[in-house]
């Protein structure tokens, strides 16, 4: 996992940290790390060592999205199968994003546009600084803003309306606004991102991390249940994590007055 080519990753503490890493372009997107982030998150679900994923900025940038030469330019070329296929490789990223098990932070600065803001939509969490600014701007490239699951994610985040005018207009949401419209957690400064995410994925890492892949799963597959479906799911839900050791650990240590110490079995 510590071994990627086209984005940095380091494991530390049962903690990943991801990353783009072309500063000198704002962190954008290329073919390589679509794919190579699409294969990491999918392979995350098989894997104890990581508890939680912080998805960083670098040099002050979270991501301009897909590379203009290197992606969008490639793309006025090709004909509607290789095109079907770069589109559903992008999807991909989202659904192992989703489908990780693993509670994933977006920690945001500067430029989060196109592919980046979908990152960022994407994650569990999100932490901004007063720089963030998020653009879903696929319309201005002359495209739609139905984009990696785009109108299906963001307006349960920031409701219908409000996603409407993003996906329509391709403007910015300034950081404030996606703090005021639930987009973002957490606002805070920019010199105290980094250790604000990592507090967040200490945090949830020490709870029942069993327990917190089946809140990531239930959140994502209750979208298409009904209430009489979503209870049903949720029952059976908590009845396997009541199996667990670590539901065991904090009846006992509730029994003591200690605090549990889980170890996600």
């Amino acid at each position: 996992m510590s071994e990627a080519k086209h984005f940095q990753c380091e494991v530390k503490d049962g903690i990943a940290r991801v990353a783009l890493n072309r500063p000198e372009r704002k962190n954008p997107l290329t073919f390589d790390s679509y794919a190579e982030m699409r294969d990491w998150f999918r392979d995350l679900q098989y894997r104890d060592d990581v508890k939680a994923v912080i998805f960083g900025s670098t040099g002050g940038n979270f991501s301009s999205g897909g590379d203009v030469h290197e992606i969008i330019g490639p793309l006025t070329k090709m004909n509607m199968k290789d095109l079907l296929v770069f589109t559903r490789m992008t999807g991909d990223l989202v659904k192992a994003m989703v489908n990780c098990g693993k509670p994933i932070i977006a920690a945001i600065d500067g430029i989060c546009a196109g592919a980046g803001a979908i990152i960022a939509m994407a994650s569990d969490l999100r932490i901004a600084t007063p720089e963030a600014k998020v653009a879903f701007l696929f319309t201005r490239v002359g495209l739609a803003g139905c984009d990696m699951g785009a109108c299906a994610i963001l307006p349960r985040i920031i409701g219908q309306g409000r996603a409407a005018e993003l996906l329509y207009t391709g403007r910015a949401m300034k950081a404030e606004e996606g703090h005021a419209w639930g987009f973002h957690n957490q606002l805070v400064a920019a010199d105290a991102l980094e250790t604000s995410a990592r507090e967040m994925a200490e945090r949830i890492s020490a709870g029942p991390n069993f327990g917190h892949m089946m809140t990531k799963t239930m959140l994502a597959q209750e979208w298409s249940m009904s209430i009489e479906q979503a209870i049903e799911a949720e029952a059976q839900a908590q009845a396997i994590c009541m199996q667990t050791e670590d539901f065991t650990r904090a009846y006992n240590a509730f029994v003591a007055k200690e605090k549990p110490m889980f170890e996600g079995d």
